[in-house]
């Protein structure tokens, strides 16, 4: 008897390719978070475009994205443009001294002055790149309202989505305390007093604000607002086993947390020192707190007397550095991601790069914190168990070293870590990311 052939089901039609646009502050936290994020998009079959800064071009075209430059300051040559925030960054040197409190006075108003100036630049060159590549959604990584974005959005019915790379708490909540603070999750008298002073500090800048949003038909921000949630989507890299507990919850259908966003990376050989068996520390300040030369310095003098080995980040600054103690190893950059997973401890700035790494990757941290969101995370990691919060400059090299042995030998912080890292490589941030972003661009927008 004849077989009969079965008849093969029609093939189901692959999803259409879709043009997204990703705009990240420029600065390396927000540029490598999103560079994760692109390569995961990529892998989905969507064509990935950055709109950038154009001292932040170069990054993203070396891992081989396509790049549209947006002017967010006065134009300068590009090597000027790349060089702005870390003179800017070294001329508040001074500042770090002084506590998240203090510092609203100075490095924090001066921050938002040029962060306001950022919103004006983009609104010349941005209406002109979003129509010539007409993206089908865009996401921008910003602490401040780009108005073009959401003009570009409402007039094409396509989505736009809102990335928090940096603390949870740039969304604001009153039962958490305020982005920038420092201050405890239950020190309420710490989160009121930075929250009062904040505002009255910070009020001249908002008007300025305001006026601006005026200007291009956007309504006015409430003192000390600058951004807004967007109403298809937000992404938080923030992680589970770090959050705070809000008053109002943020709902699933418009907020995502990422468990981190950890790029991949060439990988790295631990160099080799005399003795192998002595904890081995990792110890970046990120490429703007490498400025910070006395600091470190200091820390590599502390660590030669020390049974450690230690690899510093010490960024542009290598000629700077002489007499290296044999347990140490400098260089203008590492190759993060995989770096911290075969060290036993790190020692950072409070970024939320190295502060979701070190979750991800499940190892202990000192955090000597100098500005913006590293004071949060400095605080959040103490009080959740996943490392220690130091005063940048007010310890002794034995404090140092009993906090060093201290981290690296905790039991209950060291289970407490695994437990955090193996529920963060559950949910691959990046992949989660670009998950919900594909989703969110295939919606119908009214």
């Amino acid at each position: 008897m004849a077989r009969i052939a079965k008849k093969k089901a029609p093939a189901k039609p692959r999803p259409k390719k879709k043009t997204i646009a990703l705009f990240p502050e420029a600065a390396f936290g927000p540029a490598l978070n999103s560079v994760g994020i692109g390569q995961a998009l990529k892998k989905l079959g969507h064509k990935v475009v950055f709109l950038s800064d154009p001292g932040f071009a170069d990054v993203y075209r070396g891992y081989g994205f396509e790049v549209h430059p947006v002017n967010l300051s006065e134009p300068l040559p590009p090597e000027d443009m790349a060089k702005f925030w870390g003179e800017f960054i070294n001329g508040h040197i001074a500042n770090f001294r002084k506590t998240p409190y203090e510092q609203i006075d100075n490095y924090v108003k001066d921050c938002w002055g040029m962060i306001v100036e950022t919103a004006k630049w983009a609104e010349k060159d941005l209406p002109a790149v979003l129509a010539k590549i007409r993206p089908d959604v865009v996401c921008v990584d910003n602490v401040i309202l780009f108005p073009a974005i959401k003009r570009y959005a409402k007039e094409n019915k396509k989505p736009w989505i809102r990335i928090i790379s940096c603390s949870e708490n740039e969304i604001e909540d009153p039962d958490i305390p305020p982005h920038l603070s420092g201050a405890g999750a239950n020190d309420k008298k710490a989160q009121a007093r930075y929250r009062k002073h904040f505002k009255e500090v910070i009020r001249p800048i908002h008007d300025g604000f305001n006026e601006f949003l005026k200007s291009v038909g956007e309504k006015k921000y409430p003192l000390g607002q600058f951004f807004e949630s967007s109403p298809h989507m937000n992404i938080l890299l923030y992680p589970s086993a770090v959050k705070f507990k809000r008053r109002h919850k943020l709902p699933a259908s418009q907020y995502q947390y990422l468990e981190g966003c950890v790029r991949k990376e060439k990988p790295y050989v631990v160099p080799a020192f005399f003795n192998q068996k002595d904890p081995l520390l990792y110890v970046s300040f990120g490429s703007l707190g490498s400025g910070d030369t006395d600091l470190l310095k200091r820390l590599i003098s502390a660590f030669g007397k020390m049974p450690v080995r230690a690899i510093v980040n010490v960024g542009d600054y290598l000629d700077q550095y002489t007499d290296i103690p044999p347990n140490v190893v400098i260089d203008r950059w590492f190759p993060q991601p995989s770096v911290i997973p075969k060290v036993d401890g790190v020692i950072h700035h409070g970024g939320n790069n190295s502060f979701t790494e070190c979750l991800y990757f499940g190892k202990p941290a000192i955090v000597m914190p100098y500005v913006w969101d590293g004071h949060d995370n400095a605080t959040r990691v103490e009080e959740t168990g996943h490392g220690f919060k130091l005063d940048r400059y007010n310890w002794t090299d034995a404090e140092l070293a009993a906090k060093i042995m201290h981290m690296v030998s905790d039991r209950k912080m060291k289970a407490k870590l695994k437990k955090t890292s193996k529920a963060m490589h559950a949910k691959h941030g990046p992949t989660k990311a670009a998950t919900v972003i594909d989703k969110v661009s295939r919606r119908k927008i009214a």
